[in-house]
């Protein structure tokens, strides 16, 4: 399991920017604006052969400058309970502000580790106000150039020095499942009903690092472990209507499982937030099947699930292989469907095809459609294997690889598909010189 490492700190001390130079993306929006950051705010940072996670708490912040200090708040907080460890940013142009030493307060009380970074130091005359920093008590300041870049090697250094050392789990060859989906789409009841036991641990124990609780379970002669996230904490008010909090905890879950079994509320239809989790979980290459929970609530007719079907397909595009149940916990109807989906799912998720039945099907498709010629270059493709991983990857080995471009990967992918059942598994495939 990774670590997580979540960003903290007023609005405009450059936290997206340092998530953004942390993970390699640039999408992130980035302006003076207060409260313009949404897009991603989830994304994997290596350094050192450590991998972690990075959550940039600022892109949630929505409202006005009176609604900024209680949800920074929230999130420092949030920010305690869940990540393994704290940036705290502030910004050596401003120096101390009321606000920076409020954050700091919670983070002393939090018993979280905390790595201060002071940012915008770019000259010598910032280097020497930084040090005013060492006034909130919270050690060591990291003087760094996120927009630049400097000083973010030793600062990651210390990052991954000061992480708590990654667990070694005793690995089962059974699937891990778990449930994820937006808050009230019906988890927990799923959760219990298939359990068949209200679990609802209230005692928090202090010091466990463990950040899910892996049950063992036996449905139907089918083995495998419920990965329960939500299970940990008692839920507080504050953090069920807070996005950030059920994206953070899918995260959780998400890196956690083999395979996910997002729940919809039928009722809502496929929103927004359900996008954001199912790419969540596509993006970490995990097994997927869809639920849609209180169907028994809705009006139909004979193409009710037929058109509800085809809208998800759409939204979830290209990946949009999947299978999707309608149930309703409440009736207890189709929920032992959706654990023996994600047992096949888990199945296909293992395949291996070998390397001469692969060539045997896929070489005379290639020829009868080749790549597109690119500055008049002809691209030929010779042959391709399944690489040795945990998600079925395929390799393709071609004379001018760089030419293959993502709309004939995707031709290849859907050709893999017809011929083998990858439902609910997403496929990588890569472009190799022969």
């Amino acid at each position: 399991m990774g670590s997580i490492v979540a960003i903290v700190g007023r609005p405009n001390v450059g936290k997206s920017t340092l998530f953004n130079r942390l993970t390699g993306a640039r999408k992130a929006i980035v302006d003076s604006v207060a409260g313009v950051t949404r897009d991603r705010l989830y994304g994997k940072a290596e350094w050192g052969g450590r991998k972690f996670s990075v959550i940039d708490t600022g892109g949630y912040i929505i409202g006005s400058d009176d609604v900024f200090e209680e949800e920074i708040r929230k999130q420092v907080q949030i920010a305690i309970e869940e990540a393994n460890l704290i940036i705290f940013m502030v910004d050596a142009e401003d120096g101390i502000t009321g606000m920076d030493e409020e954050v700091a307060n919670l983070l002393r009380r939090g018993k979280k580790p905390i790595i201060l970074a002071a940012n915008k130091v770019d000259n010598a005359l910032r280097q020497t106000q930084s040090a005013e920093f060492y006034g909130l008590g919270l050690g060591e300041v990291h003087n760094i150039s996120a927009m630049n870049g400097g000083g973010t090697g030793d600062f990651l250094d210390t990052l991954i020095e000061t992480l708590p050392p990654e667990e070694e789990e005793e690995e089962l060859d059974i699937p891990k499942i778990a449930v994820i989906g937006r808050p009230n789409a019906g988890k927990s009841s799923f959760i219990n009903a298939i359990t068949g036991i209200e679990r609802n641990i209230v005692t928090n124990v202090a010091g466990t690092t463990r950040d899910s609780i892996n049950t063992r379970y036996n449905l139907f002669g089918k083995d495998f472990l419920l990965v329960d996230t939500a299970g940990l904490r008692k839920k507080s008010k504050v953090h069920e209507n807070l996005e950030f909090y059920s994206v953070l905890r899918s995260v959780r879950a998400i890196e956690e499982a083999d395979i996910c079994l997002l729940i919809v509320d039928a009722e809502r239809g496929f929103e927004g937030q359900d996008l954001a989790i199912f790419s969540l979980a596509e993006r970490n290459k995990k097994g997927i099947v869809i639920l849609v929970n209180k169907w028994d609530l809705i009006e139909k007719d004979t193409h009710t699930a037929k058109k509800f079907e085809s809208m998800i397909r759409e939204r979830i595009a290209p990946f949009s292989d999947v299978p999707i149940i309608f149930m309703s916990v409440h009736n207890k109807q189709r929920i032992y469907k959706a654990v023996e989906e994600a047992v096949a799912v888990y199945d296909r998720r293992q395949q291996k095809i070998s390397t001469s039945k692969l060539n045997d099907l896929m070489l005379p498709i290639i020829q009868a459609t080749p790549p597109p010629a690119t500055k008049g270059k002809l691209v030929k493709i010779k042959f391709c294997t399944q690489v040795p991983t945990a998600v079925p990857t395929f390799t393709f080995f071609a004379n001018l690889p760089q030419y293959i471009k993502d709309p004939y990967k995707r031709f290849l992918e859907n050709q893999l598909r017809q011929h083998y059942d990858f439902k609910g598994v997403p496929i990588q495939i890569f472009m190799r010189k022969k």
